[in-house]
């Protein structure tokens, strides 16, 4: 069972800043509290987080996840699971550039939960679950970029 979506805010601040931030994942807890821990395995020779091992409070339970990244510096990022508790994990952020500092931020995500706990998961528990991994992320991204400014 997939669970995916697509949202978006607008951010005042300039694409850089919100790029920046987006892209330290490994401080992602700070504005994204679901996730308990982001660590970097790998970095490429820019020093950017290529690979990171997170563990994301999913409600149900604790689910662990390697991601892989790849930047677009400053239009977005994208990631995929190599390895975790899910069947599989795509996600993306990208960066609009309005004009005078502001920001169009879209986060989209695809997520495979798997045979079992696609069978926990059902009903409105895939809608809440979808509001905490696609839904919100845009308005944490916004609140934390512009309270930081």
């Amino acid at each position: 069972m997939a669970i995916s979506g697509t949202a978006t805010a607008e951010i005042e601040a300039p694409i850089e800043r919100v790029f920046e931030v987006a892209a330290d994942v490994e401080d992602s807890p700070r504005w994204q509290p679901e996730i308990k821990r982001a660590e970097c395995v790998e970095r490429d020779g820019e020093g950017r987080q290529v690979l990171v091992e997170t563990d994301t409070d999913a409600k149900v339970r604790t689910l662990g996840a390697t991601l892989r990244f790849s930047y677009d510096e400053p239009r977005g990022l994208s990631w995929v699971q190599e390895d975790g508790d899910l069947k599989s994990v795509e996600g993306s952020w990208s960066f609009e550039d309005l004009g005078d500092g502001r920001t169009r931020a879209t986060y989209s995500m695809t997520v495979d939960l798997g045979r079992m706990l696609g069978m926990v998961i059902r009903g409105p528990l895939v809608d809440l679950l979808r509001a905490q991994i696609v839904e919100s992320m845009p308005g944490k991204l916004k609140e934390f970029v512009e309270a930081s400014r």
